[in-house]
């Protein structure tokens, strides 16, 4: 039995041969853009897939702390190694600690780094056996303008006008103590620094009593 053509409702007649290619055409376009369509999502869905399981399941390390440096413990170390009084100041508790070690080339110094606030920094050294311009040149060239009397001791004052050029240092405090010498400075203030000084007082004194 011969197969009858296609009745178009709208024409009331069969389709052409043309409107049959032209109606089978437009029916395989957009069948070829719901499937690019579809490809198109599935390759989304997969990538943000991909970008979870990688950002959730591939282990990731923590920061490591900073290990803490116990002031204390470090001065023991090395009164011990030089046979000699090491002083520990005592500071807020607030206060960090970045360094505690010996510095220095032809003058060994045991110097403590702290910080605090948002931008102070305070150095404190003892310099073992230093010779008279230890402090001066740790000061890039400074000298003293005046003196500070602090629980019975004299400290040298050096206020210093360009910090920027001696290494962002606005302020030191620096004495004797026996053969040694100890030397109080950053970028801080008067107060601070004298408070510093004030708690060294006890041991600075000893230092003086056991210098022969």
């Amino acid at each position: 039995m011969a197969r009858s053509d296609r009745v178009v409702a709208e024409l009331g007649r069969p389709e052409t041969p043309d409107e049959t290619a032209a109606r089978k055409a437009e029916s395989s376009r957009i069948y070829r853009s719901s499937q690019t369509f579809r490809n198109l999502i599935a390759a989304l869905i997969a990538t943000l897939v991909v970008v979870a399981v990688v950002f959730f399941g591939v282990p990731r390390g923590t920061p490591v702390a900073p290990v803490a440096i116990d002031v204390a413990e470090v001065a023991q170390r090395i009164s011990a190694a030089y046979e000699r009084p090491v002083i520990v100041p005592d500071v807020p508790d607030d206060w960090s600690v970045n360094a505690a070690q010996l510095e220095g080339d032809d003058v060994s110094a045991f110097t403590i780094v702290y910080a605090f606030g948002d931008t102070n920094g305070l150095r404190v050294a003892q310099a073992f056996d230093p010779d008279p311009a230890w402090a001066s040149r740790t000061l890039s060239g400074e000298t003293p303008d005046g003196t500070d009397t602090i629980d019975g001791i004299t400290w040298d004052r050096y206020e210093i006008s360009n910090p920027s050029r001696a290494g962002n240092i606005s302020l030191a405090l620096a004495t004797s103590a026996g053969s040694d010498q100890i030397l109080i400075y950053g970028n801080t203030d008067a107060d601070t620094a004298a408070s510093v000084a004030s708690s060294l007082t006890d041991q600075i004194t000893a230092l003086r009593e056991e210098s022969p």
